[in-house]
C-alpha cells in the first residue's frame, strides 16, 4: 500500500505567499521567498495598489536617491513574481507584501484573481511565529491544511488554532473557499531572539518547501549564517545566567518530547533531500 508522499504532484502550478509583520517573526518567512526569488531569478509580473490597502502612517513609504540622481519615493506594495524551478519546470509563483492596515478580503480576492490567470492550482502561505523553543535545536516546522487531499499527499494535519489570525490565514481560507487547495507553513522562531534576521529559521522554511515542491534549493551562506546567528546566541546566553538557564531548560523539554520520536522517518527525509542534491549535481547542505 503506497502511503503519504513529502512532496505536491509535479506539474501542479504552486503559489507561495509570506508578508512582512504581523505573521513574519525574525523575517524568516520574507527572508525565504527573497531566497527563492533570487536563486531561481523570479520575473515580476504584477503588484497590488499600495491605496486600496495600507495606512501609510503605518507602513510609511521610502525616499532614496535613484540611478539617475533623482529622488524617488518606494510605496509599500505586494509583489508577485514567477519563477520556474530548474530540474522539475514547475512554475511558482512568489507572492510578497506587507501585511495589509485594512480590507482584508478585497486584498485576498485581488491576489486570488491574479493566481487565477497564472493557472495556480495549490496556495502555501508561508509564515513565522514567536515560540518557547530553544535556539540550539532544530527550528519546528509545522504544516496544516483543511484540504483533505493535500492532507493525504503529504501526511500532514489539520489547523488546531483558534485565536486570533493575519492574513495568511485569511488567504489561506479564501483560496479554500475558491475551491484550490491551500496549506500553511509556519516556522517557530526562539521568542528570546525574535530580532531579525533569524537564518536558522529560513534555512528551516527552505528545507521544508525542498520538500513540498520536490525540487533542489541552492542554499548558499544560508547554513554559514545559521551558525554564526546560533554561535551568537549562545555567547548571549553564556553571558546572561538568566537567559542561560532559561535556553536549557527548553533544550531538556525539547529533548524530552522528541526521545519516542527518535525513528528513522527523520533520516529518511534527509537521505531523501540528499539524494535529490546528488541528482541535481549540487554541494551545498
Amino acid at each position: 500500500m503506497t502511503g503519504p508522499t513529502s512532496e505536491l504532484p509535479a506539474g501542479r502550478t504552486i503559489l507561495l505567499a509570506a508578508f512582512e509583520g504581523w505573521n513574519d517573526a525574525g523575517a524568516a518567512a520574507t527572508h525565504a521567498l527573497e531566497h527563492l526569488h533570487d536563486v531561481w531569478g523570479a520575473e515580476h509580473v504584477d503588484e497590488l495598489d499600495p491605496e486600496e490597502y495600507h495606512d501609510f502612517q503605518v507602513n510609511r513609504p521610502h525616499v532614496s536617491v535613484g540611478a539617475d540622481g533623482e529622488r524617488e519615493i518606494t510605496w509599500p506594495t505586494t509583489a508577485v513574481a514567477v519563477a520556474v524551478a530548474p530540474r522539475s519546470g514547475r512554475r511558482v509563483v512568489l507572492v510578497h507584501g506587507i501585511e495589509p492596515s485594512m480590507r482584508w478580503r478585497r486584498y485576498s480576492h485581488e491576489l486570488l484573481d491574479i493566481a487565477a490567470t497564472l493557472e495556480v492550482e495549490t496556495v502555501v502561505t508561508v509564515g513565522a511565529l514567536l515560540a518557547d523553543v530553544p535556539h540550539s535545536r532544530a527550528i519546528p516546522i509545522t504544516a496544516t491544511s483543511e484540504d483533505p487531499a493535500l492532507r493525504r499527499a503529504l501526511g500532514i494535519e489539520p489547523s488546531s488554532y483558534e485565536g486570533p489570525t493575519g492574513i495568511v490565514g485569511v488567504l489561506q481560507h479564501e483560496a479554500g473557499a475558491r475551491g484550490l487547495a491551500a496549506m500553511s507553513l509556519w516556522a517557530a522562531v526562539p521568542h528570546y531572539v525574535a530580532h531579525p534576521p533569524s537564518p536558522k529559521a529560513t534555512l528551516a522554511l527552505l528545507h521544508r518547501l525542498e520538500e513540498i515542491l520536490g525540487e533542489p534549493i541552492p542554499v548558499g551562506d544560508l547554513p554559514d549564517e545559521a551558525a554564526a546567528w546560533q554561535q551568537g546566541v549562545d555567547e548571549l546566553a553564556g553571558e546572561d545566567g538568566e537567559i542561560g538557564e532559561y535556553v536549557r531548560q527548553l533544550e531538556e523539554a525539547k529533548d524530552t518530547a522528541d526521545l519516542p520520536e527518535a525513528s528513522g522517518e527523520a533520516i529518511a527525509q534527509e537521505f531523501e533531500r540528499y539524494l535529490r542534491r546528488r541528482d541535481k549535481g549540487t554541494g551545498s547542505p
